[in-house]
């Protein structure tokens, strides 16, 4: 039992690994009617795949963090472990998911086979700064008992993979607006910046269960469950937006910081 921490991390990397594998995987011909060619050209068809691959991922790195508390099993090697699993997971693969989105948007332009690479090298930037933002936290885990210094990389890793969903949907006409490239990039510099900021995030397990600890946590799940049946899957960006504003707001009572 002192082991299922660490597999249920290896979890979390294999269901990155295999996101990657979906985001990356989906193609088709595009043929060009003038010239009588086709070309590969991907799409955003499996992608979505992808993105339930990371939220099982999300579930797993969720579940070792219990685990350990629950066997009282704490060890270096879980800690790095975590944080590997995680660059890939809510790093790479969250890169990839906006490398794709920005080739899609360079594929409508005229002039779409003479692109630059470089138009979507700005979508690896977020695993940079998810690398730097792991890297931070492993040196002042510390002082993060009760709330993340900056977003942490799962929260940025979910928003992303929700926005192929979006795509796929398109509930209320929000996948046409992600075919947007600055709208893109606007994303990416916004979720950078958010890692890194000194802004304080609220842990999805409170510190304690009462509404005077778990407020954000509660009007979260009630908010969510409310909008749900409404919105459907745009409901996704509606709790991240939420998650970052009950964040801004919420001042820990003292008691919880003794």
């Amino acid at each position: 039992m002192k082991h299922l921490p660490n597999l249920l991390t290896l979890g979390n990397l294999f269901f990155g690994c295999m996101a990657i594998v979906y985001i990356m995987n989906s193609q088709h011909f595009l043929p060009d009617f003038q010239g009588g060619e086709q070309y590969w050209v991907y799409d955003m068809e499996q992608a979505h795949i992808g993105s339930l691959f990371i939220l099982l991922a999300a579930v797993c790195d969720l579940l070792d963090g219990a685990t350990a508390r629950a066997l009282k099993v704490f060890s270096p090697i879980g800690k790095d472990l975590d944080s590997l699993a995680d660059i890939v997971t809510f790093g790479v693969a969250p890169s990839m998911i906006l490398y794709k989105m920005l080739w899609a948007t360079c594929m409508t332009d005229m002039n779409a086979f003479d692109t630059s690479m470089l138009a979507m090298a700005p979508a690896f930037l977020i695993a940079c700064f998810a690398a730097l933002r792991l890297a931070k936290f492993n040196i002042t885990s510390d002082q993060q008992s009760t709330s993340f210094s900056g977003m942490p990389t799962p929260a940025v890793g979910l928003f992303v993979a929700c926005l192929p969903l979006l795509s796929w949907y398109n509930p209320y006409k929000l996948g046409t607006y992600l075919q947007n490239r600055w709208l893109l990039y606007t994303l990416i510099a916004l979720l950078c910046w958010l890692m890194v900021s000194g802004i304080r995030f609220i842990k999805l397990m409170p510190a304690k269960w009462n509404m005077k600890y778990a407020w954000p946590q509660v009007l979260l799940l009630v908010l969510g469950a409310a909008a749900a049946p409404v919105l459907k899957i745009a409901v996704l960006p509606l709790l991240f937006v939420l998650y970052i504003l009950f964040s801004i707001i919420y001042k820990e009572p003292a008691a919880a910081t003794a």
